[in-house]
């Protein structure tokens, strides 16, 4: 058998293309074929959060995995599944509705605008 090696290990950083402006720390979503912009609303094609800012057709760092620093939209307890929000930012999840939208476990409480760290669920 030969020898096998991942294209990328969760939590190691992709390097894609903006779509749109991106400010350092927004989640991110795929936008089109190697493309990322800032997610707008709960989706399940969040991809990570990016690691600094980019204008629109610039590179831009993306980290995908592991415990990432997120903007609160809205309150979010800890332990709250959260999902994608306007401007990159992340908000609480009603649990049962389109779970496939979740982007991970808030691991500290949050207040709209502050930050909070959440797990990843995937990456």
């Amino acid at each position: 058998m030969a020898d096998y090696l991942p294209k990328r290990k969760p939590g190691q950083a992709l390097v894609m293309t903006a779509s749109a402006a991106i400010t350092g720390g927004q989640l991110v979503r795929v936008s089109g074929s190697g493309t990322v912009a800032p997610t707008s609303a709960a989706s399940a094609d969040w991809i990570g959060v990016a690691a600094q800012d980019a204008p629109s057709g610039a590179v831009v760092t993306v980290f995908t995995g592991g415990v990432q620093r997120v903007t609160a939209s809205g309150t979010i307890a800890a332990g709250a599944n959260v999902e994608g929000a306007a401007s990159g930012q992340v908000a609480s999840h009603t649990n049962g509705t389109a779970d496939a939208n979740i982007v991970g476990l808030a691991l500290t409480a949050a207040t709209t605008g502050n930050p909070v760290d959440v797990q990843f669920l995937r990456g």
